[in-house]
């Protein structure tokens, strides 16, 4: 259950590798309380002890249920973090509202880099493989995680996509998140660096409107900037909201669609990658 919006995953989450098929699914239990607060929780094979732990705090009706999320979260995503930086692999959270272009700008950053970095993606959505399959065309390789109804991806579901997408040592892993500008930037995934997408289609307050996901990015890169003569958005004033916000913030404005910015953006990336993150 998500400690900010109260979403839970009560349809069955799976990680589906695309060339395989192989699914991987996620086993979930629902309890009701004395005061009749109805608690979601969900578990894999290996984590009865966790269950085991909820379950004693649920029959003494003590429940510190966001500590033990964030908790059990950030102690995987350190777990994450050892594991990528033992392999010398670059992580990044790609975060963004639906729609903000976060699968095409992949996909372009894939084509564009493909003989310079090798790059391997975690996609993730409540429903569909769509965006899955779209990056995979690219001949990157690709894993599925579908949250169910569940907003946003956790550290846990990245630990288990990475044992099916074993990404290659001295390697870049783009995690696309869910779109949603609220609960992605709570939960830490083990990545080296968030990137926040906004488009020019969404209005330039977003950064003011959702504080805690631009001040939780290292970068933010302002999209379809080729629909700037079309569209009413005061890029001035989104950066320094953006600024306002998190005065640390490095922005690109790109569009895939025609080229312009991305070159910046390729060589932030490529830079990180020859520092070794």
């Amino acid at each position: 259950m998500c400690v900010t919006c109260g979403c839970s995953d009560d349809s069955e989450g799976k990680v589906t590798n695309l060339e395989t098929g192989e699914v991987e699914h996620n086993h979930h239990h629902t309890h009701t309380l004395p005061d009749g607060t109805v608690i979601t929780h969900s578990h894999t094979h290996d984590t009865h002890n966790e269950v085991s732990q909820i379950h004693a705090k649920i029959h003494n009706t003590t429940i510190y249920l966001e500590q033990n999320i964030l908790a059990k979260n950030n102690l995987i995503a350190a777990q994450n973090r050892g594991w990528f930086k033992g392999r010398n692999i670059l992580a990044l959270n790609l975060m963004s509202s639906p729609g903000a272009g976060k699968t095409t700008l992949l996909t372009q950053t894939i084509n564009d880099l493909k003989n310079q970095l090798t790059i391997s993606v975690i996609e993730g959505d409540q429903e569909t493989t769509n965006d899955a399959q779209k990056i995979r065309e690219t001949g990157c390789k690709v894993i599925q995680i579908n949250t169910g109804t569940g907003c946003h991806l956790d550290a846990s579901m990245i630990d288990r996509g990475l044992q099916q997408l074993n990404p290659p040592l001295n390697s870049v892993v783009m995690i696309e998140n869910v779109g949603n500008l609220v609960c992605p930037a709570l939960f830490d995934l083990g990545e080296q660096s968030k990137v926040v997408i906004l488009s020019v289609t969404e209005g330039e307050d977003k950064p003011i409107k959702y504080p805690h996901m631009f001040r939780a990015s290292e970068i933010m890169i302002l999209t379809k900037i080729d629909l700037l003569p079309y569209v009413q958005f005061d890029v001035e004033k989104c950066i320094e909201y953006a600024r306002q916000v998190n005065p640390h913030i490095q922005i690109f404005q790109v569009s895939a669609k025609t080229g312009a910015g991305l070159d910046s953006w390729y060589k932030w990336l490529s830079e990180k990658v020859d520092v070794g993150f």
